[in-house]
């Protein structure tokens, strides 16, 4: 591909992807008026954190895990039979016969991780992921669902993990937002903006969207009606201003802290669009993450991006996916293989491109949805929502590398074997942030409230996934 080509589709993507960091200059600035949290020391007792970032790679609508990841011989045998035991259903009337995986599966990697032919990708790096298939949640509503796994309880409106990650950890770049939404250009998932809300957490912690359409920096370019020569001056005015504004003022650390902040939302109109930059990859790293394939150009740009921003200190980092597309109540199968060769390689990518940077042992890659699907057909060649079962993987950041964790029954309806609840996923992930999910607390309506909230939910850390 020519760089002519490429400069093409990049300045397309830079227009789709981009956008909205003026609110969030202006709410750091805000905050830091109020005085707001600090970057926290790890909680005291836990092992040295590895993990320094988070790459969630959320996969909205329900993965079906019998067909990708958990191989059930049992859905062939009783393939147009009537289960034989009790499920719940969500669309009950529906409900049909057991519907068998057409998909083979094979070991993969020197650890022999049973995946489907759909992974390809995922299959090359078997050998670097801990593949859980013995998750639970508690809701088989998508918003419910969505709202647990992200913030730990039903209701909306509370903080996500990834605010309580900033809030507890802070920015290592304060030239870039320490939490980055990477939304899928085609629109917003299910739940919208809920799925990074800060909720009463102050605003700051929020997620960031780099949404698609508008300025590369919305609210933080210079308007075009405004010589570049003009804009110094100004500037230049306004430092005058600040400076001589603070010696009549001396000793005032907010004030201090004020002209600071405003110095580093200038600072943020060069240092978004350089991250932008794709251009600046090699043609090997471009076509490793499927830039050249239309199939897999879009959300590999998006995965290719968030490993640029890792690189540069972002803490936290999201890629969703448009609507709810893993929600397969009808052509499972083509569904699937059409998503799979969208998502597979260059998910597969960004693990290769971060162990050979040096980057996977700081940064927790995790590739999820909220909840799974069920061994019986929806119709004739549909699943339903599944919320007794359902698989995901994760890499780096001090996960054990080809390991698979947990089992689920004969048809993978059920886990029936070292369980991993949503909460108890939360509660090591922060630890392997180097955080006590326990003590990671902020004071709401008059008690210590948290994530994990594991007086209610008995959450624990799951030390068989750590390496």
């Amino acid at each position: 591909m020519d760089s002519s080509h490429f400069g093409s589709n990049r300045r397309a993507f830079l227009g789709r992807t981009v956008g909205a960091l003026g609110p969030l200059a202006l709410a750091h600035l805000l905050e830091q008026d109020r005085g707001g949290a600090s970057a926290s020391e790890p909680s005291p007792g836990l092992p040295t954190a590895k993990a320094r970032s988070v790459i969630c790679l959320f996969q909205h609508g329900g993965p079906s895990q019998m067909d990708l990841f958990d191989r059930k011989p049992m859905l062939t045998k009783w393939h147009g039979k009537p289960h034989p035991g009790q499920l719940e259903v969500h669309f009950d009337k529906q409900a049909g016969n057991v519907l068998g995986s057409p998909f083979a599966f094979r070991p993969r990697g020197e650890s022999g991780i049973e995946l489907s032919e759909l992974l390809p990708g995922i299959s090359s790096i078997a050998d670097e992921i801990t593949l859980v298939r013995s998750m639970t949640t508690e809701s088989v509503d998508h918003e419910s669902a969505l709202r647990l796994i992200h913030s730990g309880k039903f209701q909306a409106g509370r903080p996500t993990w990834g605010s309580w990650v900033i809030y507890a950890l802070g920015t290592e770049n304060r030239n870039l937002p320490a939490y980055v939404v990477l939304s899928d250009p085609g629109g917003l998932p299910v739940d919208g903006v809920r799925n990074w809300t800060s909720g009463w957490l102050p605003a700051v912690y929020q997620g960031t969207p780099f949404r698609p359409g508008g300025s590369p920096v919305l609210n933080l370019a210079t308007p075009s009606r405004v010589p570049s020569a003009a804009r110094e001056a100004q500037l230049r005015l306004l430092d005058t201003l600040n400076r001589a504004h603070l010696e009549g003022h001396p000793g005032n650390s907010e004030l201090e802290a004020r002209i600071s902040n405003y110095e580093t939302a200038a600072r943020m109109q060069t240092a978004v669009p350089e991250c932008l930059d794709l251009a600046s990859e090699s043609l090997a790293t471009r076509r490793m993450y499927g830039l050249e394939d239309p199939a897999t150009r879009e959300y590999g740009s998006r995965c290719l991006l968030a490993r640029r921003l890792v690189e540069r200190g972002v803490r936290f980092v999201q890629v969703f996916l448009s609507g709810q597309p893993w929600d397969t109540h009808s052509k499972n199968a083509e569904t699937l293989r059409g998503l799979c060769r969208r998502t597979d390689g260059p998910s597969a990518a960004l693990v290769k491109d971060l162990k050979q940077r040096g980057l996977l042992d700081s940064t927790i890659v995790l590739w999820t949805g909220e909840f799974g699907r069920l061994p019986i057909s929806q119709g004739t060649d549909g699943r339903d929502h599944n919320r007794h079962g359902f698989s995901l993987w994760l890499a780096g950041g001090g996960f054990k590398a080809g390991y698979s964790h947990g089992q689920t029954d004969d048809f993978g309806y059920k886990s029936v074997e070292d369980v991993v609840t949503v909460h108890d996923l939360q509660a090591t992930l922060l630890h392997a942030l180097g955080l006590d999910h326990r003590r990671l607390t902020y004071q709401h309506d008059g008690r210590a409230d948290s994530l994990t909230d594991p007086d209610v939910t008995n959450a624990r850390v799951v030390g068989e996934l750590l390496a």
